[in-house]
């Protein structure tokens, strides 16, 4: 059996939600619709579906019939499920209560209950089904409106296809040779404002012939529950008379459910994958395992941290995914990838190619600044010492948070002047270093009188006989910076011309920087 919660994950938020669940999470066996009053027939580990049920007595009372038969959950749409009354009982009675989304229809949901129910049973590999299905589906949508058809999601990547594509055109064939409409194919489109139509919810929509012999489209939107979860396009000779058009939309439905089973399906298998790698990354799996059911080649891997902006916000989670979905694209291989705290952690392959780190730091360099998250990636490793990549990417990270290093993306065997300066800060701090000899004086002098003269003992220690270049660094006049250094000399005599003065001064001064 499947607990409340991971059908609740597996349906989505586009049609569930789940208002409380008892610590002890309970288990599903059936799907059951509450008739009027008590005369429902409810088992342990039923889902009790309150189709009738829109005043708040009814609910509570539901809700406490449910429980005494033990179910698993009631679920009910709003504004019942917002009262306070409902929530308190389903508390109290210790059982499940989960919101359905108000767009979304009983009999749809029905089906796709019993759908993830069915798969929790099942032993056939149900990804491979689900695609199955979808080709089959297609070509019955095709013979409806006798034309070759595409069901593509949002990101117009084709997810199948029915047969006689061989009657289309050179940007239908690329668009199934590729998965995906073709980027010059898809700027026309857009620009004929087909994607606006299609987010307003239109039934149809039907896109004339182009000059470039692209043949006419009929494109219809699959949704649920208000949600766009997809399309389907109909490559057809012309204008399609009304009653075949609204044949074709009246299959959107059909078509919505597979698609929410297909995610249903994939939620699942990244979830497993997800839970299976963060053991990877905390050393608790061996490398053949990580091979073997992460499907990671046996060669040099980096563990890769990406870090959202507006990480500790309510809808921080949203921004991970939608950041990976963006990520994802354009690249060859799609990374494997796991959320821990605040942060996604994703295992590429060294090597060039599809997939990798190069391509991935290019996709990342592609984003806009305001939306570029802060990525580090570790050192290449072999698959058992993926935990060792994920602590020197932990490490780099901190260095771009605390902005001790430029830009938004660094590795770590990239930086290892910096990783070096801030380590060896690092252990100089508990030995309380910069306590010693005059640069207390300097500091102080600096905090009444704001005079520069710690920053600028640092950048002629940096730039020794190079008093332009330390200039520069401090943005001031040559003369500026001479004049300064004669004055920190006069308020602190420093013998600047041992060796070993200046190495313990920039000890010092590294330890100040870089802790």
């Amino acid at each position: 059996m499947v607990s409340v919660r991971s059908v609740v994950d597996r349906v989505g938020p586009t049609l569930l939600h789940a208002v409380s669940v008892p610590g002890v999470c309970p288990q599903v066996s059936d799907v059951v619709i509450a008739e009027p009053g008590a005369g429902t027939h409810i088992a342990a580990g039923d889902l009790v579906l309150g189709v009738s049920i829109a005043e708040s007595d009814a609910a509570v009372a539901l809700v406490r019939h449910s429980a005494e038969r033990e179910a698993a959950a009631v679920l009910l749409k709003p504004p019942v499920t917002q009262k306070t009354a409902v929530r308190r009982a389903a508390r109290s009675a210790g059982i499940a209560l989960v919101e359905v989304r108000p767009a979304t229809a009983w009999a749809q949901l029905v089906w796709l209950l019993r759908t993830v129910l069915d798969a929790a049973e099942d032993t056939i590999d149900e990804d491979e089904q689900g695609s199955g299905d979808l080709f089959r589906l297609a070509d019955a949508v095709a013979a409806v409106v006798d034309a070759p058809v595409t069901i593509e999601d949002t990101n117009s990547r084709v997810v199948a296809y029915s047969a006689r594509q061989d009657l289309t055109d050179p940007a239908r064939v690329s668009t199934i040779m590729g998965r995906r409409i073709p980027d010059d194919v898809l700027a026309k489109f857009r620009s004929r404002g087909v994607f606006r139509e299609l987010s307003r919810g239109r039934q149809t929509i039907f896109v004339p012939a182009q000059r470039d012999g692209t043949l006419p489209r009929l494109i219809v939107p699959i949704r649920m529950g208000g949600e766009l979860l997809g399309s389907m396009w109909a490559v057809v000779t012309g204008p399609v008379s009304d009653e075949r058009a609204a044949a074709f939309a009246d299959t959107a439905p059909v078509v919505a459910l597979h698609l929410l089973r297909r995610r249903a399906h994939a939620d699942a298998r990244r979830r497993a994958s997800a839970e299976l790698l963060r053991a990877v990354l905390e050393g608790k799996v061996g490398p053949r395992k990580a091979i073997a059911e992460l499907e990671l080649s046996d060669e040099p891997h980096r563990v890769v941290v990406i870090e959202t902006p507006g990480s500790d916000t309510p809808d921080a989670e949203g921004m991970r995914l939608a950041l990976l979905e963006r990520i994802s694209q354009g690249i060859g291989r799609r990374p494997v990838v796991t959320e821990l705290g605040a942060a996604l952690y994703a295992v590429v392959p060294e090597r060039a190619g599809p997939g990798s780190w190069a391509e991935l730091r290019a996709a990342f360099g592609e984003l806009k600044e305001k939306s570029r998250p802060r990525v580090a990636a570790g050192a290449p490793v072999e698959i058992a010492e993926l935990a060792r990549s994920r602590s020197q990417a932990e490490e780099t990270l901190g260095l771009l948070r605390a902005g001790l290093l430029p830009g938004h993306v660094g590795s770590f065997d990239d930086l290892w002047t910096a990783l070096i300066l801030h380590r060896a800060a690092t252990a100089a701090g508990p030995a309380r270093v910069t306590e010693l000899g005059p640069l207390e004086r300097l500091r102080a002098h600096d905090q009444a009188n704001r005079t520069g003269y710690v920053d600028t003992l640092y950048e002629w220690l940096r730039f020794p006989g190079d008093p332009r270049a330390a200039a520069k660094a401090l943005r001031i006049h040559p003369n500026t910076f001479r004049y300064r250094m004669r004055r920190l000399l006069e308020l602190v005599p420093l013998d600047l011309d041992d060796p070993d003065v200046r190495l313990a001064l920039i000890t010092q001064l590294v330890a100040l920087r870089w802790s």
